[in-house]
């Protein structure tokens, strides 16, 4: 039986690792298990809960700062901004559905471990961009504070960025802070029906740099959107006013590519919402789901060449540069021909499978050579004894 470690601040966190190391005993690093079952399964003796470490240390809405621990469950956070009318603009998904975990909680751990970024990044950035600092506990069993609580310190700013996204293979977060921005006031879309793939990508990434401040551009086949039919999907958000008159410009600069028609603010908020939390792929959970990031003019022809080779389904965010694939689960997931179909310039990571599939296969990319070595040095420079998550982003690491 595993045993479960449940600290309940920062020193019990660095006096369980500090015994786990003296131990060599290897630990799953888990908040609130939202998304526990993405990546490889970990080969572990002990399970090092973070969930007690919950709560919301500081905000200072004026300076758009947010202090709270790792297991604070997003929601919280989410009603806290939202009082103040802020809110995170990298705009985290929600993966339970996705996933099979409706009984866990999403936590601000688990989303920075992830560096969950939704439909906004094309405006706003990554959830690595948004974070402002953190303390942490090494592998070493090192206590470090790194970043600041202000916008504008950068000191160890890079090292917060390289946590953020690491997946608790290099260190166990105690406290994080991140930046927090004005929600918007006014949500419209803009819905062109019909196009191809093809042509719905080189209209998204028009309109993306264009003049209209587009905040999401993504593209439902008819063959993913429950309406049945093709749409290509343009958000804008802002102050009342300023979306009214990039609506009717973009408007006038859709004409002729499709029947346009438009979403007001609740509906806008549930499109957007289905599209962050990959809900057109929810329903099957026999299907495996790939994340594959690419330039956006590639993500046509990376899904044509897929299809060309095994059944699978796909829509587009980021303007094209973030596909979200359904294949079937059974084998290797498709990801042979996934991997070939993206190619040297792009990213695969196999978000949902089986735990046997995903055991065997690569579920992040694979590194070429120079840039393996370079994260083994990391992992090593954090984690010399591979105690945290061993084995979850790659099978020697």
């Amino acid at each position: 039986m595993t045993d479960i470690l449940r600290p309940a601040n920062a020193d019990d966190t660095l006096e369980a690792v500090r015994g786990a190391a003296a131990d060599a005993i290897r630990l799953e690093v888990v908040a609130g298990g939202s998304k526990r079952v993405i990546g490889r399964p970990c080969e572990v003796q002990a399970v090092l809960d973070v969930s007690g470490l919950a709560g919301i240390v500081a905000y200072e809405p004026e300076e758009l700062v947010l202090t709270a621990l790792p297991g604070t469950p997003m929601a919280e956070l989410e009603a806290a901004l939202a009082e103040r009318r802020q809110h995170l603009a990298f705009e985290p998904a929600d993966l339970r559905a996705l996933l099979g975990t409706s009984e866990a909680t999403p936590t601000l751990g688990g989303v920075v471990a992830a560096n969950l970024s939704g439909p906004r990044r094309i405006k706003t950035g990554a959830a690595r961009d948004h974070v402002l600092g953190m303390k942490l506990v090494t592998g070493r069993a090192e206590a470090v504070k790194t970043g600041g609580t202000v916008v504008k310190n950068v000191t160890g700013y890079e090292l917060a960025k390289l946590l953020t996204g690491s997946w608790g293979t290099l260190a166990v977060m105690t406290e994080i802070s991140v930046r927090a921005l004005p929600a918007p006031e006014a949500i419209e879309t803009v819905i062109v029906e019909g196009l191809t793939d093809e042509a719905a990508v080189a209209l998204l990434t028009a309109a993306v740099g264009g003049t209209f401040e587009v905040s999401g551009a993504a593209h439902l086949p008819a063959a993913v959107n429950a309406r049945g039919v093709a749409e290509t999907c343009l958000r804008l958000e802002g102050i009342p006013l300023s979306v009214t008159a990039r609506r009717e410009a973009l408007l006038a600069f859709v004409r002729g590519h499709g029947r346009a028609r438009l979403l007001d603010g609740g509906e806008s908020r549930l499109l957007w919402t289905a599209i962050r939390d990959i809900t057109p792929f929810c329903g099957d959970g026999g299907q495996a789901v790939w994340r594959i990031s690419v330039a956006p003019t590639e993500g046509p022809r990376a899904v044509a060449g897929i299809a060309r080779r095994i059944p699978c389904q796909a829509y587009y965010d980021w303007s094209g540069g973030l596909v979200w694939l359904a294949t079937d689960a059974d084998g290797d997931a498709g990801a042979e021909v996934v991997r070939a179909a993206v190619g040297p310039h792009g990213h695969a990571t196999l978000i949902r499978a089986p735990a046997a599939v995903r055991a065997a296969q690569a579920v992040f990319q694979p590194q070429p050579p120079a840039l393996a070595a370079l994260s083994r040095r990391v992992k090593e420079a954090f984690d010399p004894h591979g105690l945290l998550n061993p084995g979850r982003m790659a099978a020697d690491a």
